[in-house]
Parts: structure tokens; sequence; C-alpha cells
């Protein structure tokens, strides 16, 4: 582990090529197989997370193994007093939204003594205990504060933007959840050992990048819904607080947003963009972005109609090198063969090699 971690040290420092995330398998993004038990059960989530991890242990990957406590979106905001409910194969569902003393009052909470942090604290304990030391333990998903917003408050919190006289309190609903999201991560380092400015993430997948000068994962999906104003009057503001005490960020958003995209690349403690939907961009106009931002692109990039992966590879990496931008591929398309996924990790970089 100790060798990607000084490659991607080398990588942030932009030295040596461009990095690429190969999976041995296909899976799921998420192993919902009798989700509800798993939850309540850090020993059976945590054989489940390191059961899909495992595989990649000794993988021809750029990717570091990792596993997290899969506790879904509903993380901070349930710590919050926000009720949720558990199905069978899916993630968590957000149940009935807070009122606005309720959600005052969370300024309050002891985010250690919370259920949901005692699940996480209890599953990286019992990673400790393992002693394996191939795969590495991440942040439970703590996204951003104004998608914890939006999960507290329901979808009413959309039309008050809009309208001048609320706009007190949306403010004051955006700083108590924003506090939310930094006393939960700072928490989380704490259990993981983990450096404020720094961070190993495998964003919800088995193989994770570290990050050598970003210690915070920031999720804005419903930052999509909004006009430009808006995400300048609310976002763009906590994006930049919620990431001052970690040294910076890598923001993920799904959906299509042109102007979300490039004024979050535009902020300069964010160090790192994914997409959920990249296909909904031209992918040399997002790589010339990034460039120009200085922003690392860390996302999957779509493929075209039967592309193999040696043609995928060139294409891409060949628009990486017009564009100057920096790169972690995690690629749509990838052969089968372990064989073939070290030709492909050794063709991605030699393309993308610096200099």
């Amino acid at each position: 582990m100790q060798r990607k971690i000084d490659a991607h040290k080398r990588f942030w420092a932009g030295e040596g090529p461009s990095l690429i995330l190969i999976p041995p398998e296909r899976q799921e993004l998420y192993d919902t197989h009798e989700y509800p038990a798993l939850f309540h059960d850090p020993a059976a989530m945590w054989k489940s997370e390191v059961s899909r991890a495992q595989p990649s242990v000794g993988w021809p990957t750029d990717g570091i193994p990792t596993v997290r406590p899969n506790l879904g979106v509903i993380f901070v905001p349930a710590m919050a007093g926000m009720e949720f409910s558990l199905r069978e194969g899916q993630m968590p569902w957000p149940g009935r939204h807070l009122g606005s003393e309720q959600i005052r009052a969370a300024r309050d909470i002891d985010i250690a003594a919370t259920d949901l942090m005692g699940l996480a604290d209890r599953f990286y304990a019992i990673h400790r205990e393992s002693g394996i030391e191939t795969i590495a333990a991440y942040q439970a998903d703590t996204q951003g504060a104004f998608d914890v917003a939006h999960l507290l408050y329901g979808s009413e919190l959309l039309y008050m933007m809009a309208d001048d006289s609320e706009a007190g309190w949306v403010d004051e609903l955006m700083e108590i959840s924003l506090g939310l999201c930094v006393n939960a991560t700072r928490h989380l380092k704490k259990l993981l050992d983990e450096d404020a400015g720094s961070m190993i993430h495998g964003h919800g997948s088995s193989q994770g990048v570290y990050f050598a000068d970003a210690g915070i994962r920031v999720c804005e999906d419903t930052a999509t819904l909004l006009s430009p104003a808006t995400i300048d009057r609310f976002i763009l503001p906590a994006v930049e607080k919620v990431t001052e005490p970690f040294g910076g960020a890598f923001v993920h958003f799904c959906g299509g947003h042109d102007a979300l995209l490039e004024k979050l690349c535009r902020i300069e403690s964010v160090r790192a963009i994914d997409l959920g939907n990249p296909e909904m961009y031209d992918t040399a106009r997002l790589l010339g972005l990034c460039a120009e931002t200085s922003t690392v692109l860390y996302s999957h990039i779509s493929a075209e109609d039967g592309e193999t992966w040696d043609v995928y590879v060139r294409r891409i990496a060949r628009l990486v090198r017009e564009t100057g931008a920096r790169c972690i591929l995690r690629p749509a398309v990838f052969p089968d063969s372990r064989d073939d996924c070290a030709a492909m990790r050794d063709l991605w970089h030699e393309l993308t090699e610096c200099g």
C-alpha cells in the first residue's frame, strides 16, 4: 500500500503519469444484499466490504483497496434526528423531515455519542483489530452542507432560497448543516487516525486514492437544481467553509450543470472533481476546464459505442495530453484478464507521463 501512496503523492506533486483505477471484476456500486441486517451489524458490514475489496489486493491497478461503513447519505442527517427506513436491496431512504426547532437543537448533539457514529466506530475498530494492512478504511458518507440541509428540511428549502425574506433562516440552516458535516468528518478522521489535511478515499468504490492535500469529500447533488446566482449565494461559500478545516476537498455531484461544474472547479480548495453522469459533458471541454483551473478529474469518463479498452485508453489519453489535464481515471471499458489489465495500466501510464 505504501508504494501506491508514494505514487499518488508524486501524482499530486505534478510528477509521473495520470492514475487509472481498473477493477478486477464488475461490481454493483454498493452491496445491498440483506442490507437492513448489514446496516445494524458492523461485523457483517465489514465482512461484506472486505470481500468486495479483497480482489483488488495485488491487482494491476493504481487504486488502493478500500472499505468503509456503508451507511448511506442519511449518515449525518440521522445524527441530527432525521428518521430513515431500510429496505432490502436498497440504500437507506430519508424519512420525515425536521422542523426548524429540531434542526436548531442539532447544534448541541454529541456526534460521538450518536447511534450512527457508533456503528462507524465499531466498523473501524473491527478493521484495525483484523490486522489487514493491504486494505485501507475510509470515511463514511458525510455529503456536503447543502445536501445535508436539503435532507433535513426537505424540498421546501428550494423555494425558501428564492425568497429574500427567508434568507436568514436559510443561512442559519446552512450554518447548522455545515457544522454537522465538519464535526462528523473530524470525528471520523480521529477514528481513522487520519491527518486533517490528507486522506485515503474510495468514494463508494472498492478502490481508492490517497489525497495529499485534501481531507474531505463533498457531495452536492441537490445543487444541480439551482440557478447560477443561487449557487453563488449559498453553495460556493458553504463548499469553501466546509473545506477550510481540511486543506482541500474533492467534490462530487450527479446530473448535468455546466455552471455548477465550472464554479466548483474555480474554487481554489477543490483539488478534484467527480461526475456521476460524465456522459452529460463533452469530454474534451471537461478536461480543458480541469486543465485551466488546475483541477484533477477524478471520475468515470464515458466510452464511445464499440470501443475496446485499448482504443478507449488511447482516445482519453490523447485528450489528457492535448489539454494538459491531470486525471484519475475510473474507466468505463476494461478487459477481463489480469494480463490485459496490466497492459491497460501500462499503456495509460506511458501515454499520460508528464514531460
